[in-house]
């Protein structure tokens, strides 16, 4: 088991977790030095001053050191970036053997109104060339990806204009995992939580029947054949719509969720009305295989919708959750 999962854990229920063109910086390039009193600390919507790491309304590769590590992420800032300080900061996550480059590419979050970071997941070893994430029976057990996601929202909220009460995770498979798992891990740090595909392994789901946990939201095709909808016993991956019926339960909301549909394939289940915890909504993609719905490239096998664009989807219920 992944031992630095379960310290963090231990010490704390707060404590967890194709492509397309963008402009690419140099690795090597220098961040820009945070001003001495944090963007975050002046008022909310006035003009920015702290200084730009890079254009703005474009995408630049960065790093950070984390946990004795060098960390690469990519950041997009919105054209219009500079006139205000309080902007949402979104952390999205790629699948197992993907890159925070594919990611951008395909789920067209860098078009919201958001700051957008993606991170690059850590190679599990030597033979292994697929980079993966904390929770996955398949990642590094000495890499604390939690602590990561925890240092890069402290780093980039020393740099930028950001709102520290607007901190959003998303991804897909298993960065859809970590996503979600930070929402029950960290929920002071994450604002709420969604998710395409997740894979939702045990050590994803430690924390997530606990009194606090941030709004959770997952987007699950009921053709995915590689985290199926209904589940997989084998490697202990829970049918979709029984986790969020648990998850409902331990945040004691509603018994009985509202259901909405969308077009001819889309289902929202939402459980709202919650005594303690986030509220839960699962969408079901009649069909749907194991992407990002509405994804703007290759995202993974099967069959993508175009009822539902899975940016628009996550920023409306990413609104709704603040």
């Amino acid at each position: 088991m992944n031992r630095a999962f379960l310290r963090r854990a231990s010490l704390s229920l707060l404590g967890f977790a194709a492509a397309g063109g963008i402009l690419m910086a140099s690795p090597d390039a220098p961040s820009s030095q945070a001003s001495e009193q944090s963007p975050t600390d002046t008022a909310k919507g006035v003009e920015c001053t702290a200084p730009v790491p890079q254009a703005v309304g474009s995408s630049a590769k960065h790093s950070m050191v984390s946990g004795a590590l060098e960390r690469e992420y990519i950041l997009t800032l919105p054209e219009d970036y500079a006139s205000r300080s309080d902007w949402p900061l979104i952390v999205a996550f790629h699948g197992r053997g993907s890159t925070g480059v594919e990611v951008e590419g395909y789920s067209r979050l860098s078009d919201l109104p958001a700051v957008v970071a993606y991170p690059f997941g850590v190679f599990p070893d030597d033979a292994d060339p697929r980079r993966a994430w904390q929770g996955a029976p398949y990642s590094d057990p000495e890499v604390d990806d939690v602590a990561f996601v925890e240092d890069l929202v402290d780093h980039l909220d020393a740099e930028l204009c950001l709102d520290g009460e607007q901190v959003f995770a998303t991804g897909k498979s298993n960065g859809g995992g970590l996503a979600l798992a930070l929402a029950c891990l960290i929920p002071d740090r994450i604002t709420a939580a969604a998710a395409a595909a997740p894979a939702l392994y045990p050590e994803t789901r430690q924390a997530c029947l606990e009194p606090s946990r941030s709004p959770s939201m997952i987007i699950h095709g009921t053709d995915d054949v590689t985290i199926p909808y209904g589940g997989d016993p084998d490697r202990d991956l829970p049918d979709i719509e029984e986790w969020g019926l648990e998850l409902a339960q331990a945040s004691r909301c509603r018994p009985h969720p509202d259901r909405t549909h969308v077009g001819d394939d889309v289902e929202y289940l939402s459980w709202s009305t919650c005594a303690r915890g986030g509220e839960v909504t699962v969408v079901s993609v009649q069909g749907g295989g194991h992407v990002w719905p509405g994804a703007a490239a290759y995202s993974g096998g099967g069959f993508t919708t175009r009822t539902l664009d899975g940016n628009e989807a996550v920023w409306e219920f990413f609104m709704k959750s603040r």
